[in-house]
């Protein structure tokens, strides 16, 4: 067996560095506080981080709605109506709490997050009902990079929050992320979390593990 000497430790480079905090952050949705290095203000600012994507991704599904045939729009269009005013609230409230954190603003935070996630995967159910096969691929596909991002941001938000925050936050979840799972694919969610924090494809596949768990667990 290789032996380390003492003091003989690589340096942790900052992608490492990241990929620990993250964990952290991740496993904190176990406990009962929010463990050091994951507060309101971290997860916040990670939310306005993800703006670009997930912007993109909600433009993504309006685009390939357009191109569908009628009968396969009409169902979709409903079911996605609410992602543009979901996504800009979602960040809106996000970029307020960064400049005035407070309870109140965290409140609206969970419950936007939870509203906007549970519409996403309503979209999700609507979209594997479309009979069309290329047409219901295309729609799973556009809607998976917004329910990847949307999911993400809500393991964000849960590891900040209370339990009766968290008790609060179930309520509102008539569709769970185990009823949408059979049409997610996960790699392509890795792809995404990787992308979004410079992370190697192995380390962003358990970050998705880790927090898929951790949001079952707590309900969602």
């Amino acid at each position: 067996m290789m032996q380390i000497r003492s003091g003989a430790y690589p340096q942790k480079s900052a992608t490492q560095r990241l990929l620990g905090a993250v964990m952290l952050c991740l496993l904190a949705l176990i406990g009962t506080m929010p463990m050091a290095g994951c507060n309101g203000e971290s997860v916040a600012q990670d939310i306005v981080n993800w703006t670009p994507a997930l912007q993109s991704a909600v433009a993504a599904v309006d685009s390939t709605i357009s191109i569908f045939a009628p009968q396969d729009a009409a169902a979709l269009t409903v079911a996605t109506a609410g992602f543009n005013a979901g996504s800009e609230l979602l960040i809106a409230q996000a970029k307020t709490y960064l400049a005035n954190p407070n309870a109140t603003v965290l409140a609206l935070l969970q419950a936007q997050v939870v509203a906007f996630q549970q519409n996403v995967n309503t979209s999700l159910l609507a979209a594997a009902r479309i009979t069309n096969t290329q047409s219901q691929q295309q729609a799973l596909i556009a809607i998976q990079a917004v329910a990847s991002i949307v999911s993400a941001i809500l393991a964000l938000v849960v590891s900040v929050s209370s339990p009766a925050a968290k008790a609060q936050m179930r309520q509102a979840v008539r569709v769970k992320i185990s009823d949408v799972r059979p049409y997610l694919d996960k790699d392509r969610t890795a792809e995404l979390v990787a992308t979004h924090y410079d992370i190697p494809m192995p380390a962003a596949a358990a970050r998705v593990r880790i927090a898929e768990f951790e949001l079952a667990q707590a309900g969602f």
